[in-house]
């Protein structure tokens, strides 16, 4: 399966849903010029809107204006899977949702081109997400695994990749393919998801791809990311662990750059389902294990 990983320049500039919407399409169109299957967005593209949202405008009632859009967006991304037949994960958008006080949530969407939409909540939240004066966000409660083309996936937002508690959940679900989405605006963030992808693909012994989004829009943090692939650290696939990558930056030319790559996710599954890793235990549980001191 070839992925696409769209590292999103937050500071070109888009004045409505409608630009933004082309500049993704044109990522999407290059992305399937090089016959990939799925493109993914990082956590807060939703933040490229910054650009036009009223500078007025702040903490929670400038996350309620991006959710007010969020619904246009999703509309136009349902649309592009379908018109260009790619599994689109278009990083995660604020959504407003009744049933959670606050009712906002920073959500991925998952379009197929068949018309299905799968979604996946950000399960733990940061200090600025959880804050009433900032963002003002309520924490998911759901995790989903979804099957593309055969092949069983998961979406797996920033800060959720760095929790072992969600991993050992993960552990035993037969996941071939994680797919990252995310937004730091330091390096030691970045540092802390790219680090802990690279660890998910050792402990679940699947491929996990990472991206966040670079620079930053009208009232938005500077965001420093890039892009990587990461797979088990086993002899058939390069000992390393890492398919590809792109460094970190704050800045970019243009859109973004895309990074794509053919992800073994054949020979990872029948690796994984044989049990035949060099020193993988398969989904190894702490029970029985007693605590001293």
């Amino acid at each position: 399966m070839k992925v696409a990983l769209w590292a999103e320049n937050l500071a070109h500039p888009v004045a409505s849903i409608k630009e933004w919407t082309d500049l993704a399409e044109a990522q999407i169109v290059a992305a399937k010029n090089q016959d990939a299957g799925i493109i993914l967005f990082p956590e807060y593209s939703a933040a490229h809107w910054l650009h036009f949202v009223p500078r007025a405008l702040s903490g929670p009632q400038q996350l309620e204006q991006l959710a007010e859009f969020s619904t246009q967006a999703a509309s136009h991304m349902a649309v592009l899977a379908e018109r260009h037949g790619l599994l689109v994960v278009s990083g995660t958008f604020p959504v407003k949702h009744s049933g959670f006080n606050p009712p906002l949530l920073n959500r991925a969407h998952v379009f197929f081109p068949d018309g299905r939409v799968v979604t996946q909540d950000k399960l733990c939240l940061t200090p600025f997400e959880k804050d009433p004066r900032e963002w003002n966000l309520s924490s998911g409660n759901t995790f989903s695994v979804f099957e593309w083309r055969g092949y069983r996936m998961a979406v797996v937002i920033c800060l959720d990749i760095e929790l072992p508690a969600l991993s050992a959940r993960m552990a035993g679900l037969d996941i071939d393919l994680v797919l990252v989405p995310s937004m730091t605006s330091k390096l030691a963030g970045y540092h802390r998801v790219f680090s802990c992808a690279r660890a998910r693909a050792v402990e679940l012994l699947a491929a996990v791809a990472v991206v966040g989004c670079i620079a930053g829009a009208p009232g938005c943090e500077q965001e420093i990311s890039g892009a990587s692939f990461f797979l088990p650290s086993e002899e058939q696939f390069g000992h390393s662990g890492i398919l590809a990558e792109l460094p970190p930056s704050y800045q970019a030319d243009g859109a973004g750059p895309l990074l794509l790559r053919d992800v073994p996710l054949n020979a990872i599954r029948a690796m994984r389902r044989s049990g035949k890793g060099e020193v993988w235990p398969g989904a190894w549980k702490a029970d029985g294990i007693a605590v001293k001191g």
